[in-house]
């Protein structure tokens, strides 16, 4: 389960999350803080905000996110979040094709650049929202994502490839379908909104 930390969060500049370390521990973190290597782990699970902001996550359904009154709603540390000792810039993602047929996939394509001092690696994910749907959906859904080591200064073009199957869901009858419309399709550094640039697939 996450932690409700936030009295540690609050007196810390940075916190550095292990978890399960393996025998090799000593050394990683000791590379990690010294700045031998850049921190590029993403986080797996939402952090909440304290011990009744639970359940935290990310796809949630659009009106699941009620939360207490007057408190905020959304978590302190959100899937796919992470730091680096870098910085990374992200064009807009480009698809291979702006319509497509069910049965058919899609390259989603998208650059990223080191644009810091270090050089680093960071995990480019890929998340789609299906905009009109018989079945509410979630805000979004991870469907993508590829680590890659950038030097300073370096530009790298990341492609994802985006089956129609894995835009489906199951419907109210139990059948899994993939309906005709209009799917947001997002790339970024996390599943937070400000971290993410979009475009639009339509399947037809």
């Amino acid at each position: 389960a996450p932690l409700a930390a936030n009295n540690l969060y609050s007196k810390s500049k940075a916190v550095v999350e292990c978890w399960y370390l393996g025998s090799s521990c000593g050394t990683a973190i000791a590379d990690v803080l010294s700045g031998k290597v850049s921190p590029s782990g993403k986080l797996s699970i939402s952090i909440p905000r304290s011990v009744g902001h639970i359940p935290a996550f990310y796809n949630h359904k659009p009106t699941a996110r009620r939360g207490y009154l007057f408190d905020d709603v959304s978590p302190l540390f959100t899937f796919g979040y992470g730091l680096s000792y870098s910085t990374f810039e992200y064009s807009e993602p480009t698809l291979s094709k702006a319509k497509i047929k069910n049965g058919d996939s899609v390259q989603v394509s998208v650059k990223v650049k080191n644009t810091g001092s270090y050089d680093a690696k960071e995990a480019v994910q890929l998340y789609i929202r299906d905009e009109i749907s018989s079945v509410t959906r979630p805000i979004k859904e991870l469907k993508g994502f590829d680590k890659i080591n950038l030097k300073l200064g370096e530009e790298k073009t990341v492609t994802f490839t985006l089956s129609t199957a894995e835009l489906g869901f199951w419907n109210k009858e139990m059948k899994f379908v993939v309906e005709p419309g209009t799917f947001k399709i997002m790339t970024g550094s996390s599943s937070l909104d400000k971290d993410l640039k979009s475009v639009v697939l339509t399947v037809e």
